[in-house]
């Protein structure tokens, strides 16, 4: 019996002795597959522009990016357009087709999808889904393999913040669709981004197969002939890909919501997106100077869809409507029109004291003990003030009923729904860190994210795999109106609390 007793102990040994060394093979098997991976990649683009909407001024594209780690595949999907979906040549249903095509022939999972649009306002085909597809399988036969770099540029003297505070507390913002508040309401003006976000991938050989860049702007500005164009965005893309031959460059819109091109009011000349394209894309060529790249063997996804609160709109609209009435009681009576207050405001400014006629009559009129030109100054004074400020009243009025209308769209579309469903993405590859939006994304959700991160190159991508109208935040929303990315949401003020806490738990999940 005793030595049956040994015989067990030892066969029980045993079977302990291979267990342990079959854990312990799979775990170097896994450490060395680890260490051999080699990140692929492979690119690919399309010219998706619609040739027969007008003049073209330069063409638009859809660019794809494959990426596989030899576990885990990825699709970056960059289109020159406004949106995905929503608003736009792009319809609905557009993502669902080219997802399933994706899964279908590659094997690559929705979830594992990115698209981004630019925002430019150019005009695409209407079989975008199709040409999308063909880049896509195209980009997939191209697949070599390379290492990555992560870091970022700086450029701030293209875009401004379109927002501005204005003395009584309100906010508003500059926009082609009405005129700005006067000068002397302003009091200060909101942030702006001017990090860009780099990824760089380097075929083993070190040229530069791919650079994607991350920037926050509204590439919005224009062409001189108002031709069909990819904007700021077009321009910036073609300046990286002339200088670095072999290269394909992909932009992810950031947190552009509030941000315009620079002088993007400006009248004096017909407005140019070139130069502002030119300057962004030599920034990133600066900066890819000091982004050495290396060896990434993993890509880490995290594909989420949360729900968000929509807006009430009922007490916005009922006060704005308020406001409208009240503007309208405030015009005030004037003798002049159009016409007669510019040449009395050029009389009154170019001679202060003696608008009405030359210098000579008022003194004789005084010499006399008359008062009649004096009398007729502080009459035609009055009549220009209180016409000037129903020009002000005018200009606010364009501002609330252009805004009012967006409030009153969105309202019909939100009746019934307190919730929206959004799809957020969470992206790793080596140092680079990128977390997404289907929205307009105002640029201090951004910087706020970027505060909140434990890495350093984490940045933001907002008209990302759907569109749901500008994501301002909530002091934003507080304004209630007055300005077009609190005016054109179906978003609630909580919502930027709920975002930016799910988008830091991606963040430190990604490890």
């Amino acid at each position: 019996m005793k030595n049956f007793i040994l015989f067990l102990e030892k066969a029980i040994d045993s079977k302990i002795l291979l267990r342990k060394m079959l854990l312990s093979l799979i775990l170097s098997f896994i450490l060395v597959n680890a260490t051999l991976a080699q990140l692929r990649a492979g690119v690919a683009k399309m010219d998706i522009t619609d040739r027969e909407a007008g003049e073209v001024n330069d063409p638009l594209f859809a660019k794809t990016l494959i990426l596989d780690d030899g576990t885990t595949k990825m699709v970056i999907i960059t289109l020159d357009v406004v949106a995905l979906e929503g608003i736009g040549p792009i319809r609905d249903g557009y993502m669902e087709k080219v997802r399933t095509q994706i899964q279908n022939q590659l094997g690559i999972p929705p979830s594992h999808v990115l698209f981004n649009a630019s925002h430019c306002h150019g005009v695409v085909r209407k079989d975008v889904d199709q040409l999308t597809m063909v880049a896509v399988l195209e980009a997939s036969k191209n697949m070599v393999k390379v290492n990555a770099g992560t870091g970022s540029g700086t450029e701030n003297r293209i875009m401004e913040n379109r927002r501005v505070f204005l003395k009584n507390g309100n906010q508003a913002d500059m926009r082609r669709a009405y005129p700005f508040p006067p000068d002397e309401e302003i009091a200060k003006i909101g942030p702006i981004d001017p990090e860009i976000g780099i990824l760089r991938l380097d075929r083993l050989n070190g040229q530069t197969l791919a650079v994607i860049y991350n920037f926050a702007v509204h590439p919005i500005q224009g062409v001189p002939n108002g031709g069909n164009t990819a904007d700021m965005i077009g321009f910036a893309s073609k300046v990286i890909e002339d200088n670095m031959e072999g290269t394909m460059a992909f932009f992810l819109q950031g947190c552009g919501g509030d941000i315009n091109p620079v002088s993007y009011k400006g009248v004096e000349t017909p407005p140019n997106a070139e130069p502002l394209g030119n300057m962004l894309g030599l920034s990133v060529l600066h900066a890819l100077k000091e982004i050495p790249s290396k060896k990434v063997g993993k890509i880490q996804l995290i594909n989420e869809t949360i729900e968000l609160p929509r807006a009430d709109f009922k007490e916005r609209i009922r006060s704005m409507e308020e406001k409208q009435m009240d503007l309208v009681q405030s015009l005030r009576g004037s003798n002049i029109n159009f016409k007669t207050y510019l040449s009395l405001l050029i009389d009154h400014n170019y001679s202060e004291t003696t608008p009405s006629a030359y210098a000579y009559r008022y003194m004789h009129e005084e010499m006399i003990g008359s008062c009649g030109l004096r009398n007729w100054d502080k009459i035609n004074r009055n009549d220009l003030d209180n016409y000037q400020n129903n020009i002000y009243i005018m200009e606010e009025l364009i501002r609330l009923n252009t805004n009012l209308a967006l409030i009153k769209k969105h309202h019909q579309q939100a009746e019934g729904r307190p919730m929206i469903p959004v799809e957020i993405l969470g992206v790793n590859i080596g140092d680079f860190y990128l977390v997404t939006f289907p929205g307009e994304l105002t640029v201090q959700i951004g910087l706020n994210i970027k505060e909140k991160s434990p890495h350093a190159s984490t940045f933001v991508a907002g008209y990302t795999n759907g569109y749901i109208y500008y994501a301002p935040t909530s002091e934003q929303l507080r304004n209630k109106g007055g300005a077009q990315e609190d005016s054109d949401t179906v978003l609630a003020p909580e919502w930027q609390d709920l975002y930016e806490k799910k988008v830091v738990e991606i963040i430190q999940n990604l490890n």
